[in-house]
């Protein structure tokens, strides 16, 4: 039977013999979207056969994966290398057989993270494929999880270690469960804060900012946006990783996401 996948959010669902639901609980949801044409379902077989993943290398030992042609959303998930093993950072609905040998040159994934349900995708997929890799996600955003699998970690607190100088951060704002992660040793020591679209950033790369529905334009309150700058302000940054190849900050990013919020808040109130 097929896991089915949703052409618009690209979260694929548990096996059926025939469409798991009427209408994709992602979309239905009032941060996403159901397209005026209607639900639409695909599955990974068909993707195979009509896209394929980019790999680069965004800064020594990150990886970015991407798929081409434009698949839904258009994430880029990153593969992080340490002594101590490998993490991929959020995913994408598209695996195949040339993915999973390029991964495995870089060392393959240990553990999988993702930031929130929007980039849930195929991750049971990728979990399987390299060995059953553990997928972390917060507790709080299970309800949102259309294909449970034994890989699947449930976290609970507000922050964790996945391996020495990696650590996810709950942040909230986006989904209850919301997460960004840290990577102590990236951008040459300076650190590294990989943000999915939970810390978003804008053309004007000076800046960030924070939403409840992007697609929908519904902005975070006041609590929220000040939740999200307090959760980040303990670690150590400089540079920000958004959840696609263009959102990127280079430099000063801790410094960029504490005004960015001010701003917010002095805009809201």
């Amino acid at each position: 039977m097929p896991n089915y996948i949703c052409t618009t959010c690209g979260v694929q669902y548990a096996d059926s013999d025939a469409y798991p639901v009427e209408i994709c609980k992602i979309c239905a949801d009032d941060r996403q979207y159901v397209k005026p044409s209607g639900q639409q379902w695909t599955t990974l077989d068909a993707l195979r056969q009509a896209h394929h993943n980019e790999i680069r290398t965004v800064e020594p030992n990150l990886t970015g994966i991407a798929t081409v042609p434009t698949f839904t959303i258009g994430q880029r998930p990153l593969l992080i290398q340490t002594p101590n093993g490998n993490v991929l950072w959020d995913c994408i609905s598209l695996i195949d057989d040339v993915t999973i040998a390029a991964l495995n040159v870089l060392g393959g994934v240990d553990a999988i993270a993702i930031s929130h349900p929007h980039f849930y995708d195929s991750m049971v997929e990728w979990s399987r494929a390299f060995h059953d890799a553990p997928i972390y996600l917060h507790a709080d955003n299970e309800p949102w999880v259309m294909r449970p699998d034994k890989s699947i970690v449930y976290w609970e607190t507000e922050t964790v270690s996945l391996l020495p100088g990696v650590t996810l951060i709950r942040c909230g704002g986006h989904f209850p469960g919301s997460t960004v992660l840290h990577w102590a040793d990236g951008a040459e020591g300076r650190g590294v804060l990989m943000t999915g679209d939970t810390i978003m950033v804008v053309t004007d790369t000076n800046w960030v900012t924070f939403m409840y529905s992007y697609p929908n334009t519904v902005p975070l309150n006041r609590a929220a946006v000040e939740r999200i700058a307090a959760a980040v302000e303990p670690v150590a940054f400089d540079r920000l990783y958004g959840g696609w190849w263009e959102k990127v900050i280079p430099s000063d990013a801790k410094d960029i996401v504490r005004r960015s919020a001010e701003r917010y808040i002095k805009a809201i109130s």
